[in-house]
């Protein structure tokens, strides 16, 4: 530590500025969520959706914004109850054909059965979302190869199973189409307690950028998201069981709050329609600004109140020297 670092920090130390949360319910006042659709009506008519996923939380929130646009809907996952009462959900809110399809992901056979009964009762989709996934915190020491597996498998595997399975039939149908997948802001530089899910997700990212250059002569793109924070009732139970994750997320978002899966949902409809269709190998983040905070080393000085700055200021004045 050079000379000036070392007497910011002693000055810091002796005067105790417990650097606190800066009040963030006044800057999301700034940044308040639009939760209405962006896109016209009608923007998916005689479009056809294949969203893994599709039966909860981000999922069944992009299958009722498709289907709010005119696309009729597959809706995939492994739990058939739960994809009834959201198909029934969406038809009657939307009008449109909403399919419900049990699979799991983790299985080609039943991915093959699954993009066979889309083709059957709806058609070839020409909009594909891969949102299933799978992920818990652990220390990694902790973690079984069965644990690792599991997540890949959903994660990594799965995304892979859907892009080949309707990618080759697409294909040989002469058909373009495109393809997102949601992934995750730690795929950047990693996270530490969930080792499995970072894996797999930066795979996804890996292929979404591959086969938008190779696939592109099929007239097909490829795009994905990586939402920060979205308060949604599967993850957050697995992710953040105290509640504490909550505050300290909020705590080092600049925009002050989580965000609103209806600002992922016009997010995720603009990227599958046409208005995106020169944007395709991209990795788009949607976390109110989280990452760049935390990459920042000197970012919790937000805190620092004017008084403070004052005193930091004239003692910066006294260094002599670089």
């Amino acid at each position: 530590m050079n000379t000036y670092s070392f007497r910011i920090a002693n000055f810091i130390s002796k005067r105790k500025l417990h650097l606190t949360i800066c009040n963030t319910q006044e800057t999301a006042k700034c940044f308040e969520p639009c939760i209405k659709s962006m896109l016209p009506p009608g923007t998916f008519k005689d479009r056809i959706a294949f969203i893994t996923g599709g039966g909860t939380g981000l999922g069944k929130g992009m299958s009722l914004m498709l289907a709010s646009l005119g696309a009729q809907v597959a809706i995939v996952s492994r739990k058939l109850d739960v994809l009834e009462n959201t198909a029934e959900e969406i038809s009657k809110a939307s009008g449109q054909k909403v399919v419900p399809i049990a699979a799991d992901v983790r299985d080609p056979e039943a991915v093959k059965k699954a993009v066979d009964d889309c083709e059957s009762k709806l058609g070839l989709p020409s909009i594909i979302i891969n949102n299933a996934a799978g992920n818990f915190i652990s220390p990694t020491e902790r973690l079984s190869p069965n644990a690792w597996k599991t997540i890949t498998d959903i994660v990594l595997n799965g995304t892979a199973y859907v892009t080949l399975e309707t990618g080759k039939r697409l294909i040989k149908a002469n058909q373009g189409a495109v393809y997102l997948a949601l992934t995750a802001t730690y795929c950047t530089q990693g996270s530490a307690f969930v080792v499995p899910s970072a894996a797999a997700k930066s795979g996804v990212e890996a292929m979404t950028k591959s086969l938008a250059s190779e696939w592109a002569q099929y007239g097909m793109r490829f795009n994905c998201i990586a939402p920060g924070p979205i308060e949604t009732k599967g993850a957050f139970s697995r992710l953040d069981p105290t509640g504490r994750f909550k505050k300290e997320a909020i705590s080092h978002i600049p925009a002050g709050r989580l965000g609103e899966i209806e600002e992922l949902t016009n997010l995720a409809a603009y990227l599958v329609s046409d208005y995106s269709n020169w944007i395709t190998g991209e990795v788009i983040r949607l976390d109110g600004g989280e990452l760049p905070f935390l990459a920042g080393e000197f970012n919790s000085l937000l805190s620092v109140t004017r008084e403070q700055w004052d005193q930091m200021e004239a003692l910066i004045q006294t260094v002599k020297g670089s």
